[in-house]
């Protein structure tokens, strides 16, 4: 699913060029469970970053279900953000305007889906994370549990074969927080999904079952998660 070979990412800044990943190479494959793990500044983010094409290396190479994300257009690039990867964030990242129904379904909108079936699939995902008593019900009158699955399901919708998760349960306390991560082991155990999620919490990054830590731009553990 994921081949990554001396991947680097810099930057420049005003003390000089930084220096955010040195060579990384990384193989993920389909259906894993990865924590990506370290403090800040380690990297991790922008690894994440690369992996969901939301930025470009510096050098490098990056294969994504086979094919080289460098060779592909625009538009291909655009489709592959949509389709292929589901974005779940920390802050949730729902349009307060919208209700929940229309927020997990915008993603099919933007692939061009008919309203019927817009509405359908959203209806269907709410009721698998357990929100379809919810389906009218604004962004705001949610809790923030509540709003993380909204986000995971929207990130659902256009059943995407990889899941990419920045510290999603950084908003949420630890009872909540376990829920989520519960769902997300379901998806992972029941689905077939890949995914890959950064966590500095030791608690949550023990639902993977492999981790990966950075340190200073470089990979510097990647261990099997004992069962």
């Amino acid at each position: 699913m994921i081949k990554t070979t001396g991947l680097a990412k810099d930057y420049v800044t005003g003390a000089g060029a930084f220096h955010a990943l040195r060579g990384v190479d990384v193989s993920i494959d389909p259906g894993e469970f990865v924590a990506v793990m370290g403090p800040s500044g380690s990297g991790k983010s922008t690894f994440m970053n690369l992996l969901g094409c939301l930025d470009k290396p510096s050098a490098g190479h990056y294969h994504l279900a086979g094919r080289a994300v460098s060779e592909m257009r625009p538009d291909e690039l655009a489709a592959v953000r949509n389709k292929l990867i589901g974005f779940v964030f920390q802050g949730f990242n729902l349009l307060p305007r919208l209700s929940v129904l229309d927020n997990v379904a915008l993603p099919m909108l933007y692939a061009g889906a008919g309203h019927a079936k817009r509405r359908a699939r959203a209806q269907a995902l709410l009721k698998r994370v357990s929100l379809d008593g919810k389906t009218h019900q604004m962004p705001n009158q949610l809790s923030g549990g509540q709003q993380q699955r909204v986000a995971i399901a929207r990130a659902l919708v256009n059943q995407p074969q990889l899941i990419l998760a920045d510290e999603p349960t950084g908003n949420l306390d630890s009872e909540t927080s376990h829920e989520v991560m519960n769902l997300f082991t379901e998806l992972n155990r029941d689905e077939g999904i890949t995914l890959v999620l950064v966590t500095h919490e030791m608690d949550i990054a023990a639902f993977a079952r492999r981790r990966i830590r950075f340190l200073d731009g470089k990979v510097v553990e990647d261990t099997g998660v004992a069962a």
